[in-house]
């Protein structure tokens, strides 16, 4: 394995769970009033197109660490509109 391959990998594992602190603490707290959905909407479509790229390059980190992202961040959108 390259570097450049594990760098890429590092940052796609980095930027997935970036999302975790975040979806933990809505789920503790139930709440997500400070939290823009308008941010997550963005957020999901950037990283969905990620994959998409991912998918068209058959790039496995990116399909694989830009598809969970999507997944996360599409939770939490969910977690907005449901506690708001």
């Amino acid at each position: 394995m390259q570097v450049t391959e594990i760098i890429g990998i590092l940052a796609g594992v980095f930027t997935t769970i970036a999302a975790l602190p975040q979806i933990i603490t809505a789920i503790r707290n139930r709440a997500c009033k400070d939290v823009s959905p308008i941010m997550f909407i963005i957020l999901i479509i950037g990283v969905g197109l990620w994959t998409i790229y991912g998918i068209m390059k058959e790039d496995w980190p990116i399909i694989v660490t830009n598809g969970i992202s999507t997944i996360l961040n599409g939770s939490m959108l969910f977690l907005i509109f449901k506690f708001k």
